[in-house]
């Protein structure tokens, strides 16, 4: 892979599609259209589908409201709307919830969300009396709004699935990033999870880079966003610790994981996420020289200032762009995960 450090690059991860694929928008009823959240992932997705975004009016009216309408008939067929409800999260969620309805009162035959990063994740569970399980609420939202199923990309939690009354389909962007990985013929890798949380995670992670060992980071939270490192399960030194997590808001956890990875010795450190949030001070932890390349997608798009020279941005619209074919055609999914 040619990947362009601070910069996004496509993934060499490539899906075959069947040789029906050809002009399926008109011989299938294929619709593919944009929240406003991510453009450039739905263009890449609507190339590797060989067809064309469905034209659709997008605005605000001054007091902020969102007005969506669809520019081209939709009756019967099945439409895909893809949109990530990254920042601004309370705009790009509504106008989520807008599009299915406006697809649904169109008599759209099925409507599926793609949400390539699902916001409100991190509240998937009463921690302390008096929450709200704001995952479980979305959930709720989305299928309220004519939802007919849903397609997500690593998901904060595995429950988050059974919060929906829809079918579901969880995909993973592991495959690019390990893609990546590999062809950097890393040597002496051990996979790291940041927290206990993570380890099924990095488990998983470390059985694709042929069975690489696995060390694990107990932290202690004292807050929202604020993590505190207490110790390391495993051993890292002298080899090429890869830490392994599903997003990367402030940068705190995987920052101070990166610190205690280089106390112990560890020879290089890489940071791969899938999600790649960058709430301040994240670009500041990230570019501090303790990452040889911090590793993500292209879930959420990234504004220029987020970019450094360690950053490496890998695309997920051909993995999103098979998925969708496959949950059309009604094939397996899984099977690009074995």
């Amino acid at each position: 892979m040619n990947a362009h450090r601070g910069s996004a690059v496509l993934s060499t991860a490539t899906f075959k599609l069947q040789p029906a694929a050809t002009g399926m928008s008109e011989n299938h009823r294929l619709r593919l259209f944009s929240g406003s959240a991510n453009v450039q992932l739905s263009q890449e997705v609507a190339r590797y589908l060989g067809m064309d975004l469905g034209p659709m009016i997008r605005k605000r009216f001054a007091d902020g409201e969102v007005y969506v309408q669809i520019q081209e008939s939709i009756r019967g067929c099945d439409v895909y709307l893809i949109q990530p409800s990254c920042h601004p999260v309370n705009d790009n969620l509504m106008e989520l919830l807008i599009m299915i309805d406006a697809c649904r009162r169109a008599s759209a035959r099925q409507v599926t969300a793609v949400i390539p990063y699902y916001g409100y994740a991190r509240a998937d569970r009463k921690t302390a009396g008096r929450e709200s399980i704001t995952a479980k609420l979305v959930a709720n939202l989305i299928t309220q709004a004519g939802a007919n199923r849903i397609l997500a990309m690593d998901l904060h939690s595995a429950q988050i699935q059974g919060y929906f009354d829809i079918p579901l389909d969880h995909v993973y962007g592991s495959p690019v990033i390990l893609d990546y990985l590999v062809s950097k013929q890393l040597e002496d890798i051990v996979v790291v999870s940041p927290d206990v949380g993570g380890v099924a995670r990095a488990r998983a992670f470390a059985k694709k880079l042929n069975e690489a060992p696995l060390a694990i980071i107990d932290k202690r939270r004292q807050t929202h966003n604020i993590a505190e490192v207490m110790n390391l399960i495993g051993d890292v030194k002298g080899k090429t610790a890869v830490l392994v997590d599903d997003m990367i808001d402030t940068g705190g956890t995987i920052a101070e994981g990166a610190k205690l990875l280089r106390q112990e010795g560890a020879r290089q450190v890489y940071a791969c996420a899938t999600h790649a949030v960058f709430s301040p001070p994240a670009v500041e932890r990230l570019s501090s020289g303790l990452f040889e390349e911090v590793i993500v997608t292209n879930t959420i798009p990234l504004k220029e200032e987020d970019r450094f020279p360690q950053l490496v941005v890998l695309s997920v619209a051909n993995l999103l762009g098979e998925t969708i074919w496959r949950i059309h055609e009604d094939t397996s999914v899984s099977s690009m995960f074995r």
